[in-house]
């Protein structure tokens, strides 16, 4: 190989920016092009897309994991991820996605980027989502992106230990931000009273109680939502820079009054979240495990996944239903000025089986069919108007529209070459 001479003096960080721009002309053949195509008119601003790293690599043999690089139309270096979502003690590590974000203007179809292998890792880039156990707030599990923050509850808040905080609940907390920077550590280290009190990046003003909060689920009788304890498992499979991906599991609960059965009927859930920057919602993947009663047809129950409702916190509480079973939505107006707007939503994959929506005293429910073993696919978010994304209801209402449309065209991936 031909030795490089720079005509300057360059840090760490030049040097590598520097062998990134000459990778190219150093490997020659190491690259291949790809376009990402879909068929909305509509803009899809920070667009995912995800190629299987095994593909990636069998383009490029020999291809370390930190040494790709992605490219747009331009030449730019467009930020992305590999994930590894399996440690690999000895012998070859697995990877499974390569990950990077395109905005797609209105009425921009397809884009086309380069992937190509580089001589030297490329620098990160700067961390957009996080994920982790918070240990010192009772087992709570949080994360964020640079849109919101959340929470669910941990075994360490069930017990009498836990004081005045002692609470069972599997609802989803959120935390409403007005910054693009983390928040969940330093909030944390507010206190209880810190947390709840705006001092220039947001709050947390929203409670969850034992209701559903902002996506929680149960099993659902026709009349009555039967739900799990906390959490008892958590798993990080991955941890950005641009994709956190984490499990929680919840123990059997016994759900036997859905369905009239004496001896109980036990049902277990993992929670597969994905969260992506850039967007108002999280994808989930949950994954129910029973023994069908043999009365029920196809082995399917009922799940509901909810929105919690604040009647006494709010002047306008406001629902929106999608007919035809693609999201569910609610605005609520809070009294106090400090606490502004707030839409929360749940938008069903096409893969869901919708079986229609229901109310209790205190969450608006959208009801799924689901066997057990198989994924049940949505998404779950929020947006504050005082966070500078959403001024009003109808905009929240559009954009829960407009992500259902996302999921039911999702992008398209041709590569130029034919490996």
């Amino acid at each position: 190989m031909k030795k490089i001479t720079l005509p300057f003096p360059v840090s760490a960080l030049g040097f590598a920016l520097v062998c990134m721009a000459i990778a190219p002309a150093l490997h020659g053949a190491g690259k291949f092009t790809l376009t990402v195509s879909h068929d909305l008119d509509a803009a899809r601003p920070a667009e995912t897309i995800v190629l299987p790293f095994e593909e990636v690599a069998r383009r490029l043999p020999g291809l370390l994991f930190d040494q790709v690089v992605v490219r747009d139309a331009g030449g730019a270096v467009v930020p992305s991820q590999a994930t590894a979502f399996h440690h690999v003690h000895r012998g070859p590590p697995v990877y499974q996605q390569l990950v990077f974000q395109h905005d797609f203007a209105a009425g921009q179809k397809s884009a086309t980027f380069t992937i190509e292998a580089s001589p030297v890792p490329a620098p990160p880039a700067p961390a957009k989502v996080m994920a982790r156990y918070v240990p010192e707030r009772y087992d709570d599990f949080a994360w964020e992106n640079d849109r919101m923050a959340h929470r669910i509850y941990g075994p360490g808040l069930e017990p009498p230990s836990a004081g005045r905080d002692q609470m069972t609940s599997s609802g989803i907390d959120f935390w409403c931000k007005k910054v693009r920077h983390f928040v969940v550590d330093s909030w944390y280290r507010k206190g209880h009273d810190g947390l709840h009190t705006d001092t220039g990046e947001g709050l947390d003003m929203y409670d969850v109680g034992t209701y559903r909060g902002l996506g929680g689920t149960g099993v659902w009788d026709g009349a009555a939502l039967h739900t799990s304890r906390n959490w008892r498992t958590w798993k990080i499979l991955a941890n950005g820079p641009l994709r956190a991906v984490f499990e929680l599991g919840y123990e059997p609960w016994d759900a036997a009054p859905a369905f009239g059965v004496t001896n109980g009927f036990m049902v277990s859930e993992t929670k597969r979240f994905t969260v992506d920057p850039g967007l108002n919602v999280d994808k989930v993947e949950s994954t129910f495990t029973f023994s069908p009663p043999r009365k029920f047809p196809g082995g399917e129950i009922t799940v509901a996944i909810g929105l919690g409702k604040h009647p006494s916190k709010t002047t306008v509480s406001a629902p929106a239903r999608d007919e035809a079973g693609a999201w569910l939505g609610l605005w609520e107006e809070f009294k106090d000025p400090a606490d502004g707007g707030l839409g929360t939503g749940i938008v069903l994959d096409p893969s869901a089986k919708f079986a229609g929506f229901a109310e209790t005293a205190t969450d608006l429910l959208i009801l799924v069919k689901v066997k057990t073993g198989e994924p049940l696919r949505y998404c779950i978010g929020g947006g504050w108007d005082l966070g500078g994304d959403f001024k009003t209801r109808a905009d929240w209402e559009n954009y829960l529209a407009s992500i259902a449309a996302r999921l039911r065209n999702p992008v398209r991936i041709t590569f130029a070459d034919k490996k």
